[in-house]
């Protein structure tokens, strides 16, 4: 079962809203993110905080996505699970 959302983050001072997809697996589940046309897959690890994890089918991500922008909406995502 997925369900999807809107997920706002705020970076560099503006806020950004992204389409995110709930991914349930048994007792955890992912989040999908779509940032600039790519699907970035974060879950919780085990202090509740969340990490975008990469999968072998993925296509590469690209280059021009800041890891900072990454950290902002694994924050956020983190921030909604409290």
């Amino acid at each position: 079962m997925t369900e999807t959302f809107i997920l706002p983050v705020d970076y560099l001072g503006t806020e950004h809203e992204f389409k995110a997809r709930l991914e349930r697996y048994g007792y955890t589940h992912r989040i999908a993110v779509l940032i600039d046309e790519h699907t970035f897959n974060f879950e919780p690890d085990e202090e509740g905080c969340y990490r975008a994890i990469n999968t072998p089918e993925q296509p590469k991500a690209p280059n021009v996505v800041s890891i900072n922008l990454l950290r902002a909406v694994a924050e956020k995502l983190a921030k909604l699970g409290a």
